[in-house]
């Protein structure tokens, strides 16, 4: 898919005003298909018609994901899906193993997601009207929908969504949809299953949900409402006229930040306590089998049980009254030391790249680095200014960020069976 909107973009079918570079155009694709935001260029700018629906097809092809695109296209063509593809499907979406409930929820997954961007469309075609023409503005709105609930973060727009700051419809439905985007499938669809039980049973029912479900929602109100009140405290909303203004702005940064890359304020003009707050929340992300990137809420609360249970002096690690198993304790761990690894060498690497410059700070490199492993897409403005170097690193992380580093890690390493132990020695530690 890369490879292909490489091609397209750097086409002159797809450009206007003054020619695109290969690498510009490699930049704009993998991004896009990685659902990152992240440019190198004016997306509105530098590509006409055809150049921008190549943008928004990878942004929906890529926001649905490999394995969901993958097999969607094996159940197109007719073929039985192996006990493998089954697995592998079952451990992304938490879906049952049997053949007939993965077409049900792919065909759920590829519904949902249409609805969703279709009903967002309506309401920022609304809010967006007043600023183009009607032709433009439909399809900028449906553009835009898209983006947002495959938190991608890309806009046609020069400034991003400044020009809409003041608009409440196009705000809300941007943030609504980003958060919707960034659940993940799996919970999206049990609150639907969930709700409808409630409905036919009346008031009185009782709606039992998953541990996942509600680790999902209680982690990212968490993060929403602690991420909108630190902002808030730091000077995010410095200019606005009125304390609701800056409340809006914290918490449409707070949304952003987690996955989608959406902006309202200029993010490097920002004060250097809110600029840690973001890289936290970019680094965190979103929910597993959702567009987002980052290591994901599940990880950070199975991670944050995990020390509690070690500093209590308990084996077993317990969340909202439940037992999780030591194969998912151990694999959160894991996810988060090698993000933490991935994150550290880029920072070296783009320190050595673009670090010579006297305009560059340290912090816009953490920033640029973690918002692209993320998959992200805010930029602090070092993105555009980037070197050779620079831009290939970056690419490099916006792939490894939206394919998963735990996959990418277990890819490349060898997996030899142990056939003898070592002897056992202690080390001191702490």
């Amino acid at each position: 898919m890369i490879v292909l909107g490489t091609l397209c973009l750097y086409s002159p079918l797809a450009q206007r005003g003054e020619p695109i570079s290969l690498l510009d155009a490699f930049f704009t694709a993998t991004s896009a298909v990685c659902v990152t935001g992240l440019t190198t260029v004016d997306t509105g700018g530098s590509y006409n018609g055809f150049g921008r629906f190549v943008v928004f097809l990878m942004i929906q092809l890529g926001g649905l994901g490999v394995m969901t695109f993958g097999a969607i296209a094996i159940e197109m063509l007719g073929r039985r899906m192996s006990f493998t593809s089954q697995a592998a499907l079952q451990d992304v979406f938490f879906q049952a193993s049997a053949r007939g409930d993965v077409r049900t929820a792919l065909r759920r997954i590829v519904g949902m997601t249409l609805a969703f961007e279709a009903i967002g469309a309506v309401f920022l075609y609304v809010g967006m009207r007043g600023a183009d023409g009607v032709q433009a503005g439909l399809f900028n709105a449906i553009f835009h929908s898209v983006s947002a609930f495959c938190n991608a973060g890309f806009s046609l727009y020069q400034d991003n969504l400044t020009p809409f700051k003041q608009s409440r419809v196009v705000v809300w439905t941007i943030m609504l949809l980003v958060v919707a985007g960034g659940l993940g499938y799996t919970v999206l669809i049990e609150i639907g299953r969930r709700l409808s039980r409630l409905r036919k049973r009346g008031r009185r029912g009782s709606v039992h949900w998953t541990l996942n479900t509600r680790v999902v929602m209680a982690v990212s109100a968490l993060l929403i409402v602690g991420g909108t009140l630190t902002l808030l405290a730091t000077g995010t909303g410095a200019g606005d006229s009125s304390i609701a203004a800056s409340l809006t702005d914290a918490l449409f940064q707070s949304v952003s930040a987690r996955t989608a890359g959406f902006n309202m304020v200029n993010v490097g003009a920002l004060p250097l306590p809110a600029l840690m707050i973001l890289i936290a929340l970019m680094f965190v992300g979103g929910s597993p089998g959702s567009c987002a990137g980052g290591i994901k809420t599940t990880s950070l609360a199975v991670w944050i049980a995990r020390i509690l249970a070690r500093l209590t002096g308990r084996e077993q690690v317990h969340m909202l009254g439940r037992r999780i198993p030591h194969d998912v304790v151990r694999r959160a761990a894991l996810v988060i030391a090698v993000a933490a690894i991935w994150n550290a060498v880029g920072i070296m690497v783009l320190s050595i790249t673009e670090g010579t410059r006297a305009d560059v700070r340290f912090e816009h490199i953490i920033f640029e680095q973690v918002s692209a492993f993320a998959t992200v897409g805010l930029s602090a403005g070092l993105t555009p200014e980037l070197s050779v170097a620079g831009k290939l690193w970056i690419i490099a992380s916006m792939f490894v960020g939206r394919l998963g580093p735990l996959t990418v890690a277990l890819a490349v390493m060898t997996h030899a069976r142990a056939r003898f132990e070592y002897p056992q020695e202690r080390v001191m530690i702490g």
